[in-house]
């Protein structure tokens, strides 16, 4: 499969009608099974997704059908979350920052400035670290697969101001994800969080209910929020992923043979989107900037020092407790 950043800003309508090829097979299938998330439809997420579901379509016989329903279509994080967790749907893929909203120690991958580049985050998520939040995600019956997606590392925009240091975020209005790891963090920095669901997010900037945001480039992009924003600072201040869920009954109807089947197509999906997104969020930013964003590369160690003498790292380590936090500091290096 070749992915461009032509593919990723191609039409949606295209991409609609590509994610739903096959299910007409799906009245036949033995195991038809709905596979939601919040990102738009032309996202390494859903290109990949579909290529998985094609190949999982194809090595089943045609048995296991998987239905992409991508960009909010089925509901908001929070609602998707309580739909795989009833069976409403099967298989889900979430952040785990909002994950956090059920299993707390799964934020722990989102604590601010602790992952410096993508080889130790991939050292910490496909290791130790990885294993544990898998366990913890597993006691909410709820099945995570081995490989988490990429959401790359975050940025943070503004239709007011760049970020050049984290005094500059104080009183900063900024839109943040449902999750208490976001909130904590922005007030560490004393600006304003506002926790809004993706969906309502464009919305809210282009009518100035809050005046900044923070998003991978890749998001950033296909999600347009370049219309309603003016300056991105590269801060690089968390690393975000997708936990790809199922639910635990649906997959355990599976036999075994065809978990076997569907959960290597995941997981190699997973680590093709990995590359897709890396590769995207590095190029993307002559595109963005092309079209009037304004960027700037601020120095992190301001924001490391400010969230160290606010307590910001001594609170997540209370929270997580001291097993969680020594495997995060294996791969990041002391943090508080």
């Amino acid at each position: 499969m070749s992915l461009t950043r032509r593919n990723l800003l191609a039409g949606a309508g295209a991409g609609a009608l590509a994610l739903s090829s096959g299910r007409v097979l799906a009245q036949t299938a033995e195991f038809s099974y709905k596979y939601a998330n919040n990102l738009p439809v032309s996202h390494p997420m859903n290109l990949r997704a579909k290529e998985m579901a094609d190949a999982i379509r194809a090595e089943t016989k045609g048995r296991v059908d998987i239905q992409i329903f991508p960009n909010n279509q089925l509901g908001g994080d929070t609602d998707m979350l309580s739909q795989v967790r009833s069976g409403g749907i099967e298989f889900f893929t979430l952040s785990g920052l909002i994950l956090a909203t059920l299993v707390p120690s799964a934020s722990i991958t989102g604590i601010g400035f602790a992952f410096p580049d993508y080889d130790t985050v991939w050292k910490a998520l496909d290791g130790d670290l990885g294993a544990f939040v898998r366990a913890q995600i597993a006691k909410s019956n709820l099945i995570a697969m081995d490989k988490i997606w990429d959401n790359g590392f975050r940025q943070i925009t503004s239709s007011t101001r760049p970020i050049q240091s984290a005094d500059d975020l104080k009183g900063m209005k900024i839109r943040v994800p449902p999750s208490p790891l976001w909130t904590s963090m922005f007030k560490a920095f004393d600006a304003a969080p506002t926790s809004i669901n993706f969906a309502e997010t464009y919305s809210a900037l282009q009518t100035k209910v809050v005046e900044g945001q923070e998003n991978p480039l890749a998001v950033i992009a296909t999600a347009k929020l370049y219309e309603v924003q003016k300056y991105c600072s590269l801060t690089n201040h968390m690393w975000d992923g997708f936990w790809f869920l199922a639910n635990k009954k649906a997959w355990e109807r599976l036999p075994e043979d065809l978990r076997v089947i569907v959960a290597r197509n995941i997981n190699a999906a997973g680590l093709k989107e990995r590359a897709d997104v890396a590769a995207l969020n590095a190029g993307l930013q002559k595109e963005l900037a092309d079209k009037g964003l304004v960027f700037n590369q601020p120095k992190t160690e301001s924001f490391r020092d400010h969230l160290r003498k606010a307590g910001f790292y001594a609170e997540w380590k209370g929270k997580f407790g001291d097993e969680a936090w020594a495997l995060l500091e294996r791969s990041s290096g002391k943090l508080g």
